[in-house]
């Protein structure tokens, strides 16, 4: 993982009328403060890239279906300064991944129908904290 990252085993509770799928609570490891919880979908093989919080701490998720990651770390002072990490977040195994700012990001649906990614964001959404490259301009590589 890049410097800050941090991966966190979720719980998920099956039950005969459905199941409970942990996200988060206040006094996890990760959890710095709330801002806004947003949700976005992406279809199977199709890319959504690439951003970079320059603010925002990220914790992410996938309830429903299967995503690839993929990060760069963008910031220059970091140990892992430009490294690459790439995850596949599902349900098998289930898992939270915070990501603090400063990290390069897109991801790819993996599974047919729904690839659902959840986002506790510690800071409310603000188009001015964010910057963007195309597809193109980062090598994306399958993990």
């Amino acid at each position: 993982m890049l410097a800050g990252m941090i991966k966190t085993d979720l719980n998920i509770i099956e039950a005969d009328s459905g199941s409970v799928y942990h996200g988060i609570k206040n006094t996890d490891k990760g959890f710095r403060d709330f801002g806004e919880v947003y949700f976005s979908s992406v279809k199977k093989d199709k890319t959504k890239a690439w951003k970079l919080h320059k603010e925002m701490t990220l914790n992410l998720f996938v309830p429903i279906g299967s995503v690839q990651f993929c990060f760069v770390d963008g910031r220059e002072k970091s140990k892992t300064y430009n490294e690459k990490f790439g995850i596949i977040l599902s349900q098998n195994p289930y898992l939270r991944l915070t990501v603090p700012p400063g990290l390069w990001f897109g991801f790819r649906g993996i599974s047919e129908g729904l690839n659902f990614i959840c986002n506790v964001a510690d800071i409310p959404h603000d188009p001015d904290e964010v910057l963007r490259k195309e597809l193109n301009e980062i090598e994306w590589s399958l993990v």
